[in-house]
């Protein structure tokens, strides 16, 4: 497994394994563990998804077995906007994260959208990561102009913006904007959450032909190869095994180029420049 250094000096694995949407905490305990043992050693979470205690147990447990380290581990979890208010609200969210997790830090805290007092939130994290509750801060879902202005006001920089990023929607200049500050890029939903068919896509597919490897693969390897982290999520156990299987072949420049020009230039997923989605986001509970 490639890592990449933040900009604190710590490393972090370029692939990692996300539950997102695994709500039931049975079958998130034993993805985790199952993550875990085929290789992954980045795993990502946050309180939004109401899986962090299950979390905790799958990496307890295979800690456990013997299966790895904790300093061999890298543990991702979120602030949500709940918890964005001010300072201290985002700070004490820190702490119920870490107790849902049962773990006395995680390796990194992020912001999980830019909304709420987001500069409050964040000072909030900064706190906890001056105490060791954490060993990197950063964001998720800042684009461009948002990253740019928290970049030139806080103390402690974000090592990390997670944000969507796979073929369809490949945002090269967020990407740019991100490296101009040293912020890694990490991606949620590299396989585009399964959308404009990149499961069976014709040109990956005959990229992939040449390296016996699946669209999904190529499309996985795209984005390493641009420096991006990425955090695909399954809940089998093959599916994992081919997500993780990325590190044996490169893609050539023209490849990577040929990916790169399905880009649509927007989200079909979510958009945040939409006040509706706002709103909506601003009244979950």
């Amino acid at each position: 497994m490639e890592k990449v250094m933040l900009n604190n000096g710590v490393e972090m694995p370029l692939e990692g394994f996300g539950v997102f949407q695994i709500p039931d905490a049975v079958q998130c305990e034993q993805v985790v563990y199952d993550a875990i043992r085929t290789g992954y050693r980045l795993i990502d979470t946050a309180s939004a998804y109401g899986n962090e205690a299950a979390v905790g147990k799958g990496v307890a447990r295979a800690i456990a077995d013997g299966l790895a380290a904790r300093e061999e581990l890298f543990i991702t979890t979120k602030v949500w906007v709940n918890d964005m208010g001010n300072e201290e609200d985002a700070y004490q969210a820190v702490k119920t994260s870490l107790g849902k997790l049962d773990m006395d830090h995680v390796d990194l805290i992020l912001l999980h959208q830019p909304m709420k007092d987001y500069f409050a939130a964040y000072r909030g994290i900064t706190k906890a990561y001056r105490e060791g509750l954490t060993r990197a801060i950063g964001v998720a879902n800042f684009y461009p102009a948002i990253l740019t202005n928290l970049c030139e006001t806080v103390e402690v920089m974000p090592a990390v913006d997670q944000v969507e990023l796979h073929p369809f929607f490949a945002q090269a200049g967020a990407l740019e904007n991100m490296k101009a500050y040293g912020v890694v890029p990490q991606a949620w939903g590299p396989l585009a959450e399964g959308k404009h068919g990149i499961f069976t896509d014709p040109e990956l597919t005959a990229i992939g032909s040449k390296y016996g490897k699946t669209a999904a693969q190529v499309a996985l390897r795209w984005n390493v190869q641009r420096g991006v982290s990425i955090i695909p999520k399954s809940v089998h156990v093959e599916r994992m095994e081919q997500n993780i299987d990325i590190w044996d072949f490169t893609l050539t420049e023209e490849e990577m180029a040929q990916i790169a020009a399905k880009d649509l230039g927007h989200s079909e997923i979510v958009n945040h420049d939409d006040p509706a989605f706002i709103k909506f986001v601003l009244n979950l509970h």
